[in-house]
C-alpha cells in the first residue's frame, strides 16, 4: 500500500472545513484512503473519522491508499494537504 508523510500546515488544524475538503477529494477516488496520526488511523473518506484524529498544525500525517487509482489519489491528497486544504497557512 503506497503511503506518504506530510506535515499539516493549517493554523487551526484539521477542523471541519479542511477535513471536508480532504474527504471530498478522497471520495473522488475508488481507492481506500487511510489517514494516520501518531498510530491512530481514520477512514479518509469519513469526515467524522478524519476530524476524530484531532490533528493540529505541525502534526505529521501519514496518508495511505490502496486500490486501482491509489497512486493518483496519494499524489492529489498530499498536494492538497501541502496547499493548506483550502485555507491560508
Amino acid at each position: 500500500m503506497p503511503e506518504a508523510r506530510v506535515i499539516l500546515k493549517n493554523p487551526s488544524g484539521l477542523h471541519a472545513r479542511p477535513a471536508a475538503v480532504f474527504v471530498q477529494a478522497a471520495n473522488g477516488f475508488t481507492a481506500d484512503i487511510i489517514l494516520q496520526r501518531d498510530g491512530k488511523e481514520a477512514n479518509g473518506k469519513s469526515i467524522l473519522a478524519v476530524m476524530g484524529l484531532g490533528a493540529k498544525c505541525g502534526t505529521e500525517l501519514v496518508i495511505r491508499a490502496e486500490g486501482e487509482d491509489a497512486d493518483q489519489a496519494l499524489v492529489t491528497l498530499v498536494e492538497l494537504v501541502q496547499a493548506g486544504l483550502g485555507e491560508a497557512s
